[in-house]
């Protein structure tokens, strides 16, 4: 009996051989983000970054219509007092509008 096996389950994704670039041909923008909160807070990977909690401080403009250039499903934590020098955005696919998020305007 061989260990290898024939068939896919479902749901089951079947790469090729080879590297795969995540966000191939995104511009990534980096920020520097600090939480000046008293609590950590997490950012998933496709929220409006331009819009996350009013406790972190960053550009906001350079981060309207982005979202963290991360893998989907995951997130960034900022503890309370800590900067992040190297936090990298990337824009919305499709044609950029971001709708049903905090809504905030800066």
């Amino acid at each position: 009996m061989s260990d290898k096996k024939n068939y896919v389950v479902p749901g089951e994704y079947v790469f090729a051989k080879g590297d795969i670039e995540l966000n191939a041909g995104k511009k990534a923008t980096k920020l520097k983000v600090t939480n000046t909160g008293d609590r950590p807070i997490q950012v998933g990977s496709h929220f409006h970054f331009g819009e996350a909690n009013n406790a972190l401080e960053f550009d906001r403009k350079a981060a309207a219509g982005k979202r963290l250039n991360i893998p989907a499903g995951l997130s960034i934590r900022f503890e309370p007092g800590e900067t992040n020098n190297d936090v990298e955005v990337i824009p919305f696919g499709g044609i950029g509008r971001v709708r049903g998020f905090s809504l905030k305007k800066k």
